[in-house]
């Protein structure tokens, strides 16, 4: 008989985040339960109670989890193309990855339908400080403020429509897959010159 490993609480609720994030990419928001997550790491459903208190406790956690990943890579990116070493087409490319291939985009939509949307808390949240923090490493250039959180709200609206409806809207229309993030590059850098040109 296997003996299973003691884990400290904190290694449990990560094991446990890492197997709901492992299973929202694999099979969708809707496959994210206490139990299904319980069984991936080998844990009961009244320990992942104890983690969480409920379902909807770990789409907040999980959506908390999601977005300080995201954030920090998107912050690194952003670093990055100040620093000259990246391009908005990265920055872009981040964004659209966390919302798609991620799933942030299926969790958020799944949270809405379900009406949990104190469960976005946690991603506004960090998007909100991340763009706080971004802002305060730019020039005190007239409406630099405004025109970040602009940018921000374009590429996260932009990102998660893609992640939901991107690829059959583009090819109804005839359009490359990219072409939301084309698009969003060209506003993005477009909004980058006028920042420097202030």
């Amino acid at each position: 008989m296997a003996v299973r490993k003691r884990l400290s609480p904190e290694e449990s609720r990560s094991h446990a985040l890492a197997a709901a994030r492992a299973l929202l990419i694999e099979a969708g928001p809707q496959a994210v339960t206490l139990k299904a997550v319980a069984a991936r790491i080998g844990r009961t459903h009244a320990n992942l109670l104890h983690h969480f208190g409920s379902a909807s406790g770990l789409q907040k956690a999980l959506a908390e989890h999601l977005a300080r990943a995201v954030c920090e890579t998107i912050r690194e990116a952003v670093h990055a193309s100040r620093a000259g070493l990246g391009s908005a087409r990265e920055v872009v490319d981040l964004a659209f990855d966390a919302f798609d291939r991620e799933g942030a985009g299926a969790l958020t939509s799944w949270m809405l339908l379900t009406g949990n949307e104190d469960a976005l808390d946690p991603i506004i949240g960090t998007i909100h400080d991340l763009v706080d923090e971004l802002a305060a490493g730019e020039a005190e250039a007239p409406g630099c403020e405004q025109r970040i959180h602009r940018d921000t709200l374009m590429l996260v609206l932009m990102a998660l429509g893609d992640a939901l409806i991107g690829s059959a809207l583009a090819k109804s229309l005839g359009l490359p897959r990219d072409a939301a993030r084309e698009r969003a590059t060209a506003l993005l850098e477009a909004s980058l010159a006028a920042r420097e040109a202030a």
